[in-house]
């Protein structure tokens, strides 16, 4: 249903929504004005105004992507557009002054869109939240680097800041308070949220922050992220000296294309880094996330932040893109010294599958969660937290608990195909009730900023964190022989020299 009762006056002007089963819905709503001709690879700019009535019933168009590289992305169905700077807000009919969650959708900055109907939020709005998801620009068009040929550096990530500013002053409107704003988000968008925990501009834009398995590590220096724009024009094919105007006259699709095969270039030519990423410009991101943690100078407020227990374990076949081969590894551990390689030669049996799909993901996801939930306990509240349930059939496939598998928990997915399948032999009750255990644990922390005394705060001393499982278990210092040897890695990458 839409009606008058539903308009909201914004930023730019009126927007009319729709409302379902107590659920009221606005959709595609501008946060910028659209990033296309002049302003392709630039800042975001204000919204542009419009007249009249703007009908927000329908979801805009998702950043522009491509399905032919390891993750699916959008369904080939949903349209796909550079003019994709639009967000969604779902809350209780009659809301006022709710806490709200807004959630930045994972895809390796490459692939993924809001409109896909589990990331839109509807548990948390029945259990009293005001939801919001966002597009924002991904691959070539938001994550590389093309500031020496003239061009912005990090808009995915200003992007988000935008979206953020248009929530602190609009969602008011919408019921929402914006002194209560939870920021969270899965794998890349995990990574955007602890990214944002150390941008300047983006300081007092929300309350608590909610990182699920962010490979934080990936953000990169200017020698790193220039020599990957490089590789993209290579791609491309554009003329040397004429970059610049290879990439404002490029199509989106053609970009897509050219992103796809860099994509599938990096994770060999530069073991353990990720194609798209944010890029530390000394400006708009002067710190390096761990470096900023270290230091005290991210942002004052509490942070929920873990893994699954094999993050690694799917990333093979078509999504072999972490460090989880012979020659990716020792490119990893090539500037480690000897004694530290000897440790992780202790943590893990290389040569044997599980270990060699395990060690990537622990670089990817789980030492970089670990690392960041140590230096922000120093100063700040926080929590860590690992998923380890699995159905029957999911450990007797050597899958586990593995990367993704939060999603089903976290947004009530146990009901659908994916949670269906996953239970073929079993185990569909034990899964909806974790799912309901970490649901009430995140709108708890959105809502309150805290969790129960049950689940104690991470520190440097104790080390604990709350292992989701049949039964919910407190465990310390949690596979330490594996943290013990990521505390000896040496990386290749630093902010005075690349490799």
């Amino acid at each position: 249903m839409s009606d008058d009762r539903l308009d909201r006056a914004v930023t730019g002007g009126v927007v009319r929504g729709r409302s379902s089963a107590a659920i009221d819905e606005w959709r595609g709503v501008p946060y910028a004005a659209p990033p296309v001709g002049a302003r392709r690879l630039r800042a975001p700019a204000p919204v542009i105004p419009w007249t009249g009535v703007r009908d927000a019933t329908r979801f805009g168009p998702v950043a522009t992507q491509d399905r032919k590289g390891p993750f699916g992305g959008a369904a080939p169905s949903t349209p796909r557009s550079e003019d994709c700077l639009t967000l969604n807000i779902a809350a209780p009919s009659g809301a006022d002054s709710l806490p709200v969650m807004v959630f930045i959708h994972g895809g390796a900055y490459s692939v993924g869109s809001p409109a896909d109907s589990p990331w839109r939020g509807t548990t948390f709005v029945r259990r009293g939240v005001v939801h919001v998801t966002l597009n924002y620009r991904l691959n070539a068009l938001g994550y590389l680097d093309f500031s020496e040929f003239g061009f912005d550096t990090n808009l995915g990530l200003r992007d988000q800041v935008a979206a953020l500013e248009w929530v602190r002053d609009n969602i008011a409107r919408f019921g929402g308070d914006p002194e209560r704003v939870t920021v969270y988000g899965e794998s890349s968008g995990g990574n955007a949220v602890t990214t944002l925990m150390t941008t300047p501009v983006a300081r007092g834009l929300f309350a608590r922050a909610i990182a699920q398995s962010p490979p934080s590590n990936a953000v990169y220096w200017p020698h790193d992220t220039r020599r990957s724009g490089r590789d993209f024009l290579r791609l491309l094919g554009a003329p040397v000296g004429r970059e610049a105007e290879a990439l404002r006259d490029a199509s989106a699709d053609a970009l897509v294309t050219a992103a796809r095969l860099l994509f599938a270039e990096v994770p060999d030519a530069y073991p353990g880094d990720l194609a798209f990423s944010p890029v530390v410009d000394g400006a708009y991101l002067p710190e390096h996330p761990f470096e900023a943690f270290r230091r005290g100078h991210q942002h004052d407020i509490p942070l929920l932040i873990g893994t699954t227990g094999r993050e690694g374990s799917v990333f093979w076949g078509k999504r072999r893109i972490l460090a989880t081969t012979r020659s990716r590894r020792e490119g990893l551990l090539a500037a480690t010294p000897p004694a530290a390689r000897e440790h992780f030669a202790r943590a893990y049996r290389f040569g044997t599958r599980r270990d060699d799909l395990d060690f990537g993901g622990d670089f990817a996801f789980w030492f970089p969660s670990q690392r960041l939930a140590e230096q922000h306990s120093a100063r700040h509240p926080a929590w860590l937290y690992r998923l380890d349930y699995a159905p029957p059939l999911l450990r007797l496939l050597g899958i586990d608990a593995t990367h993704g598998a939060d999603l089903i928990t976290v947004f009530e997915r146990e009901r659908g195909w994916v949670g269906r399948l996953s239970t073929l032999l079993g185990g569909a009750r034990d899964l909806r009730a974790v799912g309901e255990r970490m649901r009430e644990h995140w709108y708890t922390f959105a809502a309150t900023g805290t969790l129960p005394e049950a689940w104690p705060r991470y520190s440097p001393e104790r080390r604990e964190s709350l292992s989701y499982d049949m039964v919910d278990r407190v465990e310390r210092d949690t596979r330490r022989d594996r943290r013990l040897a990521w505390a000896g890695w040496v990386p290749l990458h630093s902010a005075e020299g690349g490799s």
